[in-house]
């Protein structure tokens, strides 16, 4: 069975100040439960931004998002992997954990390291980390924030192939071990294809779905 929640979309319009015609309009998107889905498009399409309202991080628009049938102001919120790490410099690995959640005991921080490889680095200073462990990081604090639904946006941005191919596995690991909902946007078509169950494909302006 499924652990992740299913999500359910419709957006009537999400506009900038100062635009002249609106990112998304008359938007729908029905996510299953326990599914991995890619928003695929070139930048600037909407991802991001659709990734934001998903989160409740951007509420300023028009329509409804529901999580397991809950309003995104009710439904726990969703772990978020942004385009750069954006670890916290004065915290180690640990603690920028545990930022997601203060109670969160060090032992479970440190275990939560380890789901993403990186238990032997539970002391290291953002600096001392690479790009692809900043990364990892910034996944397992995701994943404390919550396991069951994770918005990536663009996770594998900036990474060689190499990193990406571990980035791949490690997904593909957790995907295989607690099924969470996913939902991440890239402008790969190799990247999306490879881990997700459904690619969305966004065109056009406003965005639209032009490949379910």
């Amino acid at each position: 069975m499924a652990s992740g929640p299913g999500l359910s979309i419709a957006i009537t319009e999400k506009r900038f100040p100062g635009s002249d015609a609106p990112l998304l309009a008359d938007f729908a998107l029905t996510i299953a439960p326990g599914s991995v889905t890619a928003l695929h498009g070139p930048s600037g399409i909407g991802k991001s931004t659709l990734l934001r309202l998903i989160s409740g991080i951007d509420r300023d628009f028009i329509g409804s998002i529901t999580i397991d049938g809950r309003p995104i102001e009710e439904a726990p919120k969703p772990g978020f992997v942004f385009q750069d790490a954006r670890l916290l410099p004065w915290l180690t690995a640990t603690d920028n954990i545990r930022a997601a959640d203060p109670a969160m005991s060090r032992e479970t921080a440190i275990a939560t390291l380890a789901s993403v490889g990186l238990a032997d680095h539970a002391n290291a200073w953002p600096r001392q980390l690479s790009g692809g462990m900043q990364r990892r990081v910034a996944l397992a604090r995701a994943l404390a924030t919550n396991p069951g639904l994770l918005l990536l946006d663009e996770p594998f941005t900036s990474l060689d192939r190499d990193l990406v191919d571990d980035l791949h596995q490690l997904l593909s690991n957790l995907i295989a071990t607690i099924r969470p909902t996913i939902i991440f946007a890239s402008h790969n078509a190799e990247d999306a294809a490879r881990l997700a169950d459904r690619v969305i494909t966004l065109a056009g302006r406003p965005a639209k779905i032009v490949a379910p």
